[in-house]
C-alpha cells in the first residue's frame, strides 16, 4: 500500500512558530524531502529529531522527484518542506505535488505560516482581493512582459524579493505603476529585525538606492484604481432619464437609474426631466 506525501509548513523566521502538528509529522515520517538539507537539519536539531533526508531543489527535480515518489509508492511516508513557509508555493515542491496527485498518491497539507499572507495581513493594503506574483522573472524581457500584464491589475499584488535584487525591482515597479503607488515593504517577517513600512514606490526606491537592503523582503503593492468614466453634465443625465422613460420605464425608476449612472441627485433629475417633458408637449 502506498504511503503519504505530507506538505509541511515550517516557520518563516521565528522557530517558536513551529506547530505541534508539524513537529509530530516530522517525527512520524519515514524520510524528509528538503529544499536545503542544511537548513532543515537545523530545524530537526531544534526539535531533537534525527531523520534521513533527500535533497529536492530546482536543479534535481526530475531525478530526485522520481526517487521520492517511488519510495512513497513502496509504502514509505515523506514529509516535504522548504527552507521556510509553505512548500510548493513559489517553490520547487510544486512539481512533486503535481506528480504525486497524478500517480494517485495521497497528499496531506500540514499548514502554518506563509510569508505572503502574513505580509498581506499587516500591510494596511486592501485584503479582500489579491494576487500572488512571487519572484519576478530574472530575464529582462520576460520581466517587462509580466509587469505589462499587471499594469491594470486592480487587486493587491504580492511580490517576493531577495535583498541584492530589491533596488532594481523597486525601480521597475515604480516605472510601471508610478512612483506614487502605495507599497508596504515587509522585511524579515517574524525575525528579530522585522520591519513593516507602508510608503510609496518612489520613496522606497530612493531609500534603498542609498541604503543597502538586508534580509528577505515581501512587497505588498496597491492595485490600480479604476479608470474614471466619462463625466456627464446634468443636462445629459436628464436626457438619459427621458430616454429611459420613452423606452417604457416609469419616471421615478428612470430618474433613479440615471442618478445611479451619473452621480447627480435623483430629485434634481426628476424635476428637470418633468420640465423637459412639459416643454416638449407644449
Amino acid at each position: 500500500m502506498a504511503g503519504t506525501l505530507y506538505i509541511v509548513a515550517t516557520p518563516i523566521g521565528n522557530l517558536q512558530d513551529m506547530t505541534a502538528r508539524a513537529a509530530q509529522t516530522f517525527a512520524a515520517a519515514d524520510f524528509i524531502a528538503a529544499e536545503d538539507t542544511r537548513v532543515t537539519l537545523k530545524l530537526l536539531n531544534h526539535l531533537g529529531l534525527k531523520k534521513p533526508m533527500v535533497s529536492y531543489y530546482e536543479h534535481n527535480l526530475k531525478e530526485r522527484g522520481e526517487i521520492i515518489l517511488r519510495r512513497i509508492e513502496a509504502g514509505e511516508s515523506c514529509a516535504m518542506c522548504s527552507d521556510a513557509g509553505m512548500p510548493a508555493v513559489s517553490d520547487p515542491g510544486e512539481l512533486l505535488v503535481k506528480d504525486a496527485l497524478m500517480r494517485g498518491i495521497r497528499v496531506v497539507p500540514i499548514p502554518a505560516a506563509s510569508a505572503a499572507v502574513t505580509a498581506l495581513a499587516v500591510s494596511g493594503q486592501p485584503t479582500g482581493r489579491w494576487c500572488f506574483e512571487g519572484f519576478l522573472p530574472m530575464n529582462r524581457r520576460q520581466r517587462a512582459e509580466r509587469l505589462e500584464e499587471l499594469c491594470q491589475e486592480r487587486r493587491t499584488m504580492i511580490f517576493y524579493e531577495a535583498p541584492h535584487k530589491l533596488p532594481a525591482t523597486l525601480c521597475d515597479l515604480a516605472k510601471t505603476f508610478g512612483e506614487e503607488r502605495s507599497v508596504t515593504v515587509c522585511r524579515e517577517l517574524t525575525k528579530l529585525h522585522e520591519e513593516i513600512w507602508k510608503t510609496t514606490l518612489g520613496t522606497a526606491q530612493a531609500h534603498y538606492a542609498q541604503n543597502a537592503p538586508k534580509g528577505e523582503f515581501v512587497l505588498v503593492v496597491e492595485g490600480a484604481q479604476p479608470a474614471a468614466g466619462p463625466s456627464l453634465t446634468l443636462e445629459q443625465a436628464v436626457q438619459l432619464a427621458c430616454k429611459l422613460m420613452e423606452e417604457g420605464l416609469a419616471p421615478s425608476a428612470a430618474c433613479k437609474q440615471a442618478a445611479a449612472a451619473t452621480g447627480f441627485a435623483k430629485s434634481e433629475i426628476y424635476r428637470l426631466a418633468g420640465r423637459t417633458k412639459k416643454e416638449e408637449e407644449a
